[in-house]
C-alpha cells in the first residue's frame, strides 16, 4: 500500500511540475509568445514553426491551442493558420517528452536549489519567475526519478502481475485509458512520460504503453474541446480541427501498431526509447499528412460552425474566460472589450444631435437604454480584471491594467452623462416644444462634432498609446475649456438682444455645453497615463516665471 501510495504522488508531483513549468513560461514570455504567434502566420510553414517553438518553451500543447483559439475568435488569426499552428504545437510537447527521457536525475537538485534561491530573492521579478520554471523543471525530473523507485517493488508483487496478464489487449480500451488520465491530468506530456516510465520498469506491458499513447494524443485534444466548450463559435473551430486530425492519425498509425513496434525493437534497445519515439513520430506524421490539409479543413469547420451575428444588446464579447490563465493574454481582452464599451459610448454621443434637430423620442430612449449597456459591460470588463492575478503581471502589464480600469471609469461616466443630456433634452425642448436659435444650433452642433473627434482620438491613444496624440489630447482640454466661455458669452449676449428662441432654451443651452465640457474632460483624462509613464506630465498648473502655464493634471 506505502509504495502504490509513492507512487500516486510521484505521478502527482509530475503532473505538477508540468503546471509550474507552463504558467512560469507564460508569465514571463507571456506578451511575446502572444506577439509570435499572431505575427507568424503568413505562411502555414512560419506558423507551424512558431507552434513548435512557443510549445516548446511552454510544454503543454493544450496551452498553445487556448491561446490560438481565442486569437481566432478575436478575427486575429484565420483558422486556417491557427490550424497549422497546433501541428507545430503537438510536434513540440513531443520534443520535450524527448528531452525528458534523458537520464536528468543529476539535474534535479540543481534546478530546485537554484529555482528556489531565485524565487525566495526576487520573487516579483523576472528573475523569480526564471527561478519558478527551474523548480518546475526539478521537479519533473525528480518526479521521474520517484516513479522509478517506486515501481520497483510494484512490479515484484504477485498480485500486480496477475492483474497485468488479466489485462484486455483491446487498443480501443488502451486509447479510452489514455485519453481519460490526460484529461484528468491537464498534461498529454506527463501522461506519455509516466507512460514510458511504467513501461521501463515492466509494471505496463509495452503494447499497452503504445495504446495509451495514442489515446493521450487523443486526449490532449479532446481536453481543449471541453475546455473551448463555453467559447464562441470561432473559438471552438480550432480545437475540433485539431482532434479531427488527431483521430485521423490515429486511423492510420493504429492499424500499423504491431508492424511499429517490432520496428522500434530493432532500432531502439529500451522500451523507454520505443514509447518516446512512437510519441514523437505519430506527431510528426500527422503534421506531414495534414499541412496540406488545413485550409480545406478550415472550409469545413467553417461551412458547419456558422458565426452568428453579433447580439444587438452588445453585451461582453472579448472577455475570455480562458485567457485568465495567461494573464498578459486576459490584458488585451479586457483593452478589447473597453474599446467595445466606447464604441457603444460613441454611438450615444453621435446620437445626440439627430435627438435635438428631430425632436426624436424614441431615439433618445434608446440611446438611453444604451447606457445600460455601458454599465454592465463596465461591471463585466471590472470583475474580469479582477480576476487576473496582479503578481503574474509585468510592470508595463501592471500599468495597463490600471489604464483600462481607468479608461473604463471614463467611457461609463461620460455614459451616464450623456443620459443626463439626453432626459433635460426631452424634459426642457421637445415637450416644450422649444427650439434654438440657428446661431445657438450652430454653436452646439460645433461643439458636438468637436467632440466626437477628440472622442475618437482618446480611443487611438488608449490603443496605441503614443505620447504626441496624448499630449495633442490634453491640448484639447484646455481649447474646449476656452470654446465653452466664448459661447457662454455669445449666448448671454443674444439674452440681452431679446432673442426669444434664446431665452425660452437658456438654461438647456447653458446646462448642454456645460455637460459637453464636462464630457470631454472625462476624454481628456485618457492621456495622463500614457503622458505619465513617459514623463512628460507636469505635476502643477502653477505658472511658470517665464509666464508659460504648464499642463495641469
Amino acid at each position: 500500500m506505502l509504495h502504490l501510495l509513492n507512487l500516486l504522488a510521484a505521478i502527482a508531483l509530475l503532473v505538477w511540475g508540468t503546471y509550474i513549468v507552463r504558467t512560469g513560461v507564460l508569465r514571463i514570455f507571456g506578451a511575446n509568445l502572444r506577439e509570435v504567434l499572431a505575427r507568424s502566420v503568413s505562411n502555414r510553414f512560419f506558423a507551424m514553426s512558431a507552434g513548435l517553438g512557443v510549445t516548446t518553451l511552454v510544454q503543454s500543447s493544450t496551452a498553445t491551442c487556448l491561446i490560438v483559439a481565442s486569437f481566432v475568435g478575436q478575427g486575429l488569426v484565420s483558422t486556417a493558420s491557427a490550424l497549422a499552428v497546433m501541428l507545430g504545437a503537438d510536434m513540440g510537447t513531443a520534443l520535450m517528452a524527448v528531452v525528458f527521457s534523458f537520464d536528468l536525475s543529476w539535474l534535479s537538485p540543481a534546478l530546485i536549489f537554484t529555482g528556489v534561491v531565485l524565487f525566495i530573492s526576487q520573487e516579483k521579478t523576472t528573475v523569480g519567475r526564471i527561478g519558478r520554471v527551474a523548480i518546475g523543471l526539478g521537479i519533473i525530473t525528480l518526479a521521474l526519478k520517484l516513479i522509478v523507485a517506486s515501481t520497483g517493488p510494484l512490479t515484484q508483487s504477485p498480485a500486480v502481475r496477475a492483474l497485468l496478464v488479466a489485462l484486455p489487449n483491446e487498443i480501443m480500451l488502451e486509447i479510452l485509458v489514455g485519453a481519460l488520465l490526460t484529461v484528468m491530468s491537464y498534461s498529454s506530456l506527463a501522461v506519455v512520460l509516466l507512460t514510458a516510465t511504467l513501461a521501463e520498469s515492466g509494471m505496463v506491458p509495452a503494447t499497452l504503453a503504445m495504446g495509451l499513447v495514442m489515446g493521450a494524443n487523443v486526449g490532449s485534444g479532446v481536453l481543449a474541446v471541453l475546455s473551448t466548450a463555453k467559447a464562441n463559435v470561432s473559438t471552438r473551430r480550432l480545437p475540433l480541427g485539431n482532434l479531427i486530425f488527431k483521430l485521423a492519425t490515429c486511423a492510420v498509425v493504429v492499424p500499423l501498431l504491431p508492424m511499429i513496434h517490432v520496428e522500434l525493437q530493432q532500432w531502439l534497445p529500451t522500451v523507454h526509447q520505443q514509447v518516446i519515439a512512437l510519441h514523437l513520430g505519430f506527431n510528426i506524421l500527422m503534421a506531414l499528412l495534414f499541412i496540406a490539409f488545413v485550409t480545406p479543413m478550415a472550409k469545413l469547420l467553417e461551412r458547419f460552425m456558422v458565426t452568428p451575428p453579433p447580439a444587438a444588446s452588445s453585451r461582453p464579447r472579448h472577455l475570455d474566460p480562458m485567457a485568465l490563465a495567461t494573464p498578459a493574454l486576459a490584458i488585451s481582452c479586457a483593452a478589447r472589450e473597453a474599446l467595445h464599451q466606447a464604441d457603444v459610448v460613441e454611438t450615444m454621443l453621435r446620437g445626440i444631435l439627430p435627438v435635438i434637430k428631430n425632436d426624436d423620442t424614441q431615439l433618445s430612449g434608446e440611446l438611453r437604454r444604451l447606457d445600460d449597456t455601458v454599465d454592465e459591460l463596465y461591471s463585466a470588463i471590472k470583475f474580469y480584471l479582477t480576476q487576473i492575478s496582479r503578481e503574474a503581471l509585468s510592470e508595463r502589464e501592471a500599468r495597463r491594467w490600471t489604464d483600462i480600469v481607468s479608461f473604463t471609469i471614463n467611457m461609463e461616466q461620460i455614459g451616464d452623462t450623456i443620459e443626463r443630456i439626453l432626459e433635460d433634452i426631452e424634459d426642457k425642448k421637445i415637450r416644450k416644444g422649444r427650439n434654438f436659435s440657428e446661431a445657438g444650433m450652430a454653436e452646439i452642433a460645433h461643439m458636438h462634432e468637436r467632440l466626437l473627434a477628440n472622442l475618437r482620438l482618446g480611443m487611438s491613444v488608449f490603443l496605441d498609446g503614443h505620447v504626441r496624440d496624448a499630449q495633442k489630447l490634453l491640448e484639447e482640454k484646455a481649447r474646449f475649456r476656452d470654446l465653452e466661455l466664448e459661447y457662454a458669452a455669445t449666448h448671454i449676449a443674444r439674452l440681452q438682444d431679446n432673442t426669444m428662441q434664446s431665452i425660452g432654451t437658456s438654461s438647456l443651452h447653458l446646462d448642454l455645453i456645460t455637460d459637453l465640457k464636462r464630457i470631454n474632460s472625462h476624454i481628456c483624462s485618457i492621456a495622463y497615463p500614457i503622458l505619465d509613464s513617459a514623463g512628460v506630465l507636469a505635476q502643477t498648473r502653477l505658472r511658470e516665471p517665464s509666464g508659460q502655464v504648464r499642463l495641469d493634471v
